[in-house]
């Protein structure tokens, strides 16, 4: 299927609206599809990313039960809540969502490794460990060396915030005992009084760099298995920047999680943006729509700009993923939480007495969290009369209620399976012919 130019407007097959994880996936599957795809997003969550890509960590949340077999913990959720947005897809489906998502990463260079029916466990940049289905290949070496009780040596840097090595070494005494840190000061920058992971990583993409930084740790070495970095291997070409490392070291070498903004979730933005116009994809980075009514065909016509309209395109067909509060899908305010694009209903609790719980730590978590957008078996919106909103809208990711992403260590999972399963009813639905 073709864009077709109508004066000074645009028709294309289908717009995502977000570009987190989400609206990259919803994006990278139509345009698989031959569907004529505009994306329209401002920096979206996925700068918040870890790296990590988690399918099911969690359920019962109260009762904290791990799932090690993420796909058992799927069927039982799909079991205990009919309304999961995983209740709605076959686990084939998941599946085949995830396959097709790595595949265009690893051929871009940002592979991804997992076990086909295992979590592994991860150390993150507080010391703790969680859970989480597909790593960053530069993470990977991590997860074996913390399984295996590897002898480890943990670099952090001076200036760098919220990264400790110490901390993370003494929350993990027990569990990692084999466990040594440095502090040192990245060569080069020694001037300033902060640094960001970011700008080391950029740094490291070059090759002298490297030699400068694998020379400053190399007396440390000691009888360390294994070397652990912020994620900080590069923003472009990590897995190069990691085997150069791993080269001039003699030893493997692995990155942490850090805090949000992360390298991590900079890669992920970067090859999207970088790769996604090769398949057709029209991109509107750093905006946003405006407004969006309907023409007399049904098709939606959208206003993009930043404060105020700046271009019009025409959609035959709209993937609404753009998350909860911090994405602006969803808003709230005094009178309860509403969408804020279409109007659309949300399920939330009846007052905004019932949003959070009494205890701010209660196991169960907090009624608001579940929020978001009621749909049908083909992830089309309902409107306050239960029937689908629009024949031509989907939604997708966060914004779809009663999941708790966080807690259940399922965001990844539900925004890339809902992103493929939008696409797929979208092109089976008939309202592209």
């Amino acid at each position: 299927m073709r864009s077709l130019q109508s004066g000074v407007e645009l028709i294309y097959d289908v717009c995502v609206i977000g570009s987190g994880m989400t609206g990259m996936a919803a994006t990278l599957f139509a345009a698989n599809r031959g569907l004529t795809t505009l994306q329209v997003g401002s920096a979206g969550e996925i700068l918040f990313a870890s790296g990590l890509l988690d399918l099911l960590g969690v359920h019962p949340i109260e009762k904290k039960k791990i799932w090690r077999d993420p796909w058992a913990g799927i069927t039982a959720v799909a079991r205990d809540f009919p309304q999961h947005p995983y209740a709605r897809i076959n686990q084939a489906d998941i599946r085949a969502a995830f396959e097709e998502l790595l595949a265009f990463l690893d051929d871009k260079g940002l592979a991804y490794n997992c076990y086909k029916r295992r979590n592994q466990e991860v150390v993150t940049s507080m010391g703790t460990t969680k859970l989480s289905y597909c790593l960053p290949r530069t993470m990977w070496n991590g997860a074996e060396a913390f399984r295996k009780k590897t002898p480890c040596l943990v670099v952090d840097f001076r200036g760098l915030k919220g990264f400790s090595a110490c901390q993370i070494a003494q929350t993990l005494t027990d569990k990692w005992p084999n466990m040594r840190t440095r502090h040192i000061e990245f060569p080069g920058l020694q001037a300033l009084s902060e640094i960001y992971p970011e700008r080391l990583a950029r740094r490291l993409e070059v090759r002298q760099n490297r030699e400068n930084l694998a020379h400053v740790i190399r007396p440390h070495l000691k009888k360390a298995g294994i070397v652990g970095f912020p994620a900080m291997l590069g923003i472009n070409g990590s897995l190069e920047v990691m085997a150069d490392l791993e080269e001039r070291l003699g030893l493997p070498v692995f990155e942490i999680p850090t805090m949000p903004p992360s390298a991590a979730g900079l890669r992920l933005k970067e090859t999207f943006e970088q790769h996604l116009p090769s398949k057709g994809v029209h991109l509107t980075s750093n905006k946003q729509v405006l407004n969006v009514r309907r023409d007399k065909k049904g098709y939606f016509m959208l206003d993009i700009g930043n404060t105020e309209k700046e271009r019009r395109a025409r959609s035959r067909a709209v993937v609404l993923s753009t998350g909860r509060f911090i994405g602006r899908g969803l808003h709230a305010g005094r009178n309860g939480v509403r969408e804020t694009l279409f109007n659309l209903p949300v399920a939330q609790p009846e007052s905004r007495a019932f949003w959070h719980r009494q205890d701010f730590l209660d196991p169960r978590g907090h009624p608001i969290n579940r929020a978001g957008l009621e749909v049908d078996d083909y992830f089309r919106p309902l409107n306050r009369n239960g029937r689908p909103a629009f024949e031509n809208l989907y939604a997708a990711g966060s914004i779809l209620a009663h999941h708790d992403w966080m807690r259940m260590k399922c965001g990844s999972g539900v925004a890339i399976a809902t992103a493929y399963a939008a696409v797929n009813t979208l092109l089976k639905s008939g309202f592209l012919t």
